[in-house]
């Protein structure tokens, strides 16, 4: 065929990132994962792919049937129209006289007949991709590591004077441990499950080898969805270069910008801590509230609260949400963290950013992000990616952490303190008979802020902030002892 390629392109969503660019021509991968972990479901779209491209296509199998192939296809919506399915041992024949050997060792003529039936099909066909399904039956049938060896070596230098494109799949059942193949094929993808304690199965894959090509290492989460597999890349920021405005935009308060030091430094990551109910999300809200007033877009994505509930709150306060929804200015998105593995979560806050051109991020919360992810060492690296992509897109993150504590001492779950631009600081304090609340900025990179502590209120104006409590000490403790006369904010009014 001419005009082709020298990469045979999957066509997968994501995996032709991974690999970068596809599987090169004329040379023999292997796909291993233990059983349900999508090896046939990859298999079936590498030659729907190639059949779409006009490719011949070979799909031999030993372990499924035909029949069982085309249920696969149908589940997902596909015709396997254009790909030849050879099914190498039909189950009728496994009782023919043929197939029983008494004076002969039956696995070596066994294993003799089934390479030279590979090869009959293929010259039948002559087909441009093959998916050889699955070495473990070879394996079995080889007896011994340095006769099963050979057989893939034989298999190997016969498909490579033929320029084919080959996959073979090995599901890992007969011997785990026997790296022979990993040794001989040109690249080795590695699909992994795993079942957390509570919560549907995650998958992840990892490019074990590619030889001579710089592919994306590491792991990288995927889903079986229907209609096919979506691999989720996982993020480099680093790749994500280039020029944005550090501008700095107004909270649309004057107390708020002052005690920012002016307002919020545009592509920054901002950090919203406090304890439950001081307020983390309503101020959230206002700042999207304020961003799509100046003209831009926004995605919020919510963890810990249902968004019926979130849109009849925040309307309460004098935010229409559901206004900005309507008018395509927020992507208002709940995410449920044990049904969405991290790479998934973080391919879903790029997307708000390249395709809705969100310029306002908030996750609602890292509380509920860190029960989506395998271990706390693990969050932090996942919060660094996502918080260096965001900042060189220009887009301004607000992250909210919930604290365990109502007053005094604080305990955080997870710190990432460390990662934010500016840290604000939320708490309570009992002052004149009531619970009031207080807001510090306890950190900011670029530029200065105020160092003072801030009363605010939350009312039916929304957020409402007043003048420093500069009268008071120990207002981050909770019960703060006055030093002068201070005018707090009247309760009442909010």
């Amino acid at each position: 065929m001419t005009g082709r390629s020298d990469q045979a392109m999957t066509k997968i969503a994501g995996l032709d990132d991974v690999l970068a660019g596809g599987f090169e021509r004329g040379r023999v991968f292997l796909l291993e994962g233990t059983p349900g972990a999508g090896k046939t479901t990859i298999a079936l779209q590498f030659l729907l792919a190639g059949a779409a491209a006009d490719e011949r296509c070979l799909y031999i199998t030993l372990s499924e049937t035909t029949d069982e192939l085309h249920a696969t296809a149908r589940a997902h919506g596909w015709s396997l129209e254009g790909v030849e399915v050879y099914e190498l041992v039909p189950p009728e024949s496994l009782l023919d006289d043929d197939q029983q050997q008494s004076l002969l060792y039956s696995s070596d003529l066994e294993l003799g007949e089934t390479t030279r039936r590979i090869f009959e099909a293929y010259e039948r066909v002559k087909p441009d991709r093959v998916v050889i399904d699955s070495l473990s039956e070879i394996r079995l049938l080889a007896q011994s590591s340095l006769r099963y060896r050979r057989q893939i070596l034989a298999m190997k230098h016969y498909f490579a004077r033929q320029r084919t494109t080959v996959l073979m799949l090995d599901d890992l059942t007969s011997d785990a441990n026997d790296k022979t193949v990993h040794s001989v094929a040109h690249g080795v993808v590695r699909l992994e499950e795993t079942t957390p304690e509570y919560g549907a199965a995650r998958r992840r894959m990892r490019v074990v080898k590619y030889r001579g090509r710089r592919y994306r290492g590491g792991y990288h989460d995927f889903a079986i969805l229907t209609g096919g597999i979506r691999v989720f890349p996982r993020l480099v920021s680093a790749e994500h270069k280039g020029d944005i405005s550090r501008a700095i935009v107004s909270t649309g308060s004057r107390e708020f910008d002052g005690l920012l030091g002016g307002g919020i430094d545009r592509g920054s990551g901002v950090l919203l801590l406090g304890p439950a109910g001081s307020g983390k999300t309503i101020i959230a809200l206002s700042l999207i509230a304020q961003a799509v007033a100046r003209g831009e877009r926004a995605a919020m994505f919510v963890f810990d609260e249902e968004i019926g509930l979130m849109i009849a709150r925040a309307l309460t306060l004098g935010i229409d949400l559901k206004k900005m929804i309507d008018a395509g200015a927020l992507l208002l998105e709940q995410v449920d963290a044990a049904e969405l593995t991290p790479g998934e979560f973080t391919d879903r806050v790029r997307e708000s950013v390249q395709t809705v051109k969100a310029e306002t991020v908030v996750i609602d919360s890292l509380n509920g992000y860190r029960a989506a992810m395998p271990g706390e060492e693990a969050l932090v690296l996942h919060i660094h990616e996502l918080l260096q992509y965001l900042n060189r897109r220009g887009a301004t993150t607000f992250l909210t952490v919930a604290q365990h504590g109502l007053v005094g001492d604080m305990n955080t779950p997870v710190d990432v303190t460390y990662l934010a631009d500016t840290v604000i600081l939320l708490r309570y304090f009992e002052a004149m008979g009531h619970v009031r609340r207080a807001v510090s900025v306890l950190k900011k990179r670029m530029g200065a802020h105020e160092n003072t502590i801030r009363e605010y209120q939350i009312g039916s104006r929304g957020v409402t902030f007043g003048d420093p409590l500069d009268r008071f000490q120990g207002v981050l403790r909770g019960s703060p002892t006055p030093v002068g006369d201070q005018v707090l904010m009247d309760p009442s009014k909010a």
